[in-house]
């Protein structure tokens, strides 16, 4: 069999357009390092920080943009919803993706699609292309969280995947604690467009460092036909189910409205299940969704978020109405993911090392409902506050890390990106919710609404624990 001849100019006809469709390996000096996953790790916690940091930084724009482009605060809230419908629905058909294609090249280019689109949005004329270009970020968000629990966990090695789940648990928790004060910050000093600004050289910084610090993906699923059905049904049912719930926490819907959303998310979810059930390529494997421990931990995973975020609405409503300023609620708050930061890098050093991961779920969850029922019988003010928020943030410190841990060794590597997706899907349904069922309880109780939205959190954080106790070690 004869040859072709070589090209005069190989590097053009492969190096370039393998730079763009390929992952590049790591350099062999860091590759072989002893400590090489935890470079890793620490890339990943870039995203991880960044993700959390806009996510609890762009609330405190809305006045400055309600102000600057004449527009209601209704108006304005779609800043923040359209990013949370966009990066929901897309989170596990970009992780099925990732599981064929790469997980650090779709990461790298979520990081890149992140970064652009914030510069866009600091650069925005008009809030409807504010709203456009945080579509388009959500869409780089999603490419990056749905790949970044997969890339932790095929980073490390089996006996850390905990602690490595930990410490990217805790570079989110960071970003939360620190959103309030740098958002503050930043729009007193230079003005609402700042806060997206910030974003591009982190996200230039970390392009680089992920570059040659991620390692590529080793075990793929075979790439096939996409399945657009079953993304148009997913994204029906997030959509209409997040919808739903925020109309029924003050987003200026009618009541059928609700009704109708939350009713066509029901449907559109069991449509979707069939579909998936009887497609020969469908969008997610059926079989992970009948292995117990995953679907226990996707469910843990939403109710902790959900009784993380319900105090973050609950806490600064409770503490203002008693009088306290704003300031002083932004510190008090700060004690919620200082105690999750402090749990999920330092349970390994505390704990028996031989503690099962459902055994730590059920331990956190345990201190979480203790937190939430002494928050619900004492009184809520900042010096009660500050250490049930750590207690709280403690319980979910430990929780989080080992339901993770549970939810990913129970899917096979070749669709951890899948996994991953899952996972992120589940807690921003859990942020949503808790944000939901704060507002409501506080608007429909009058007077004692905090203390009665406390008690609403409690039964979450109990079935955490029975999520934990049902599914854990079982496959």
């Amino acid at each position: 069999m004869s040859r072709r001849p070589a090209s005069p100019h190989p590097s053009r006809t492969r190096t370039w357009p393998a730079a763009l469709t390929e992952e590049r390996p790591r350099p062999r000096r860091i590759r072989e390092r002893p400590g090489a996953w935890r470079l890793a790790v620490a890339t990943v916690c870039f995203g991880a920080f960044m993700g959390q940091l806009d996510a609890s930084i762009v609330t405190l724009t809305y006045r400055s943009l309600s102000a600057e482009f004449h527009a209601s605060m209704a108006a304005v809230e779609w800043v923040s919803l359209s990013y949370l419908l966009t990066l929901v629905a897309l989170l596990v058909p970009v992780g099925r993706i990732s599981d064929a294609r790469g997980r650090k090249l779709l990461y790298l280019y979520g990081f890149a699609l992140f970064t652009a689109a914030s510069a866009a949005c600091g650069l925005a004329p008009s809030l409807a292309a504010l709203v456009g270009a945080r579509v388009v970020q959500a869409a780089g968000a999603a490419m990056m969280q749905s790949n970044s629990v997969a890339l932790v966990t095929t980073s490390a090695p089996r006996g850390r995947m905990r602690a490595a789940l930990g410490v990217q648990a805790a570079a989110q928790a960071l970003g939360l604690a620190l959103g309030p004060t740098v958002g503050g910050a930043l729009v007193s000093a230079a003005g609402w467009r700042w806060v997206f600004a910030v974003n591009v050289p982190v996200g230039v910084v970390a392009l680089v460092a992920g570059q040659y610090l991620l390692p590529r993906t080793r075990s793929r699923t075979a790439a096939a036909r996409f399945d657009r059905v079953g993304l148009a049904l997913l994204a029906t049912t997030t959509t209409a189910l997040l919808l739903g719930v925020s109309g029924a926490s003050g987003l200026p819907f009618p009541l059928w409205a609700v009704v109708a959303l939350l009713a066509l998310a029901a449907a559109s979810g069991a449509v979707l299940w069939r579909h998936l059930d009887r497609s020969e390529r469908p969008l997610l494997d059926p079989a992970l969704l009948r292995c117990r421990a995953v679907v226990t931990g996707l469910g843990g995973a939403l109710c902790s978020y959900l009784v993380l975020f319900g105090p973050l609405v609950l806490v600064p409503t409770a503490l203002t109405a008693a009088g306290s300023s704003e300031l002083v609620a932004g510190l008090v708050l700060t004690a919620l993911p200082a105690g999750f930061a402090l749990a999920a890098t330092g349970a390994d050093r505390v704990l028996p090392r031989g503690m099962s991961d459902r055994a730590r779920c059920l331990l956190g969850a345990g201190v979480c409902t203790a937190a939430l029922a002494a928050m619900a019988a004492l009184p809520l003010t900042a010096a009660a506050l500050v250490p049930l928020l750590v207690l709280l943030g403690l319980g979910l410190g430990c929780y989080t890390p080992a339901n993770n841990a549970v939810v990913m060794t129970a899917i096979p590597t070749s669709s951890s990106g899948t996994g991953g997706g899952l996972v992120n899907m589940a807690r921003g349904l859990g942020t949503a919710l808790g944000i939901a069922l704060v507002t409501l309880t506080l608007h429909l109780s009058g007077a004692g609404g905090a203390r009665w939205a406390v008690v609403a959190l409690m039964p979450f954080a109990v079935l955490a624990g029975v999520a934990a106790g049902g599914g854990a070690g079982r496959r």
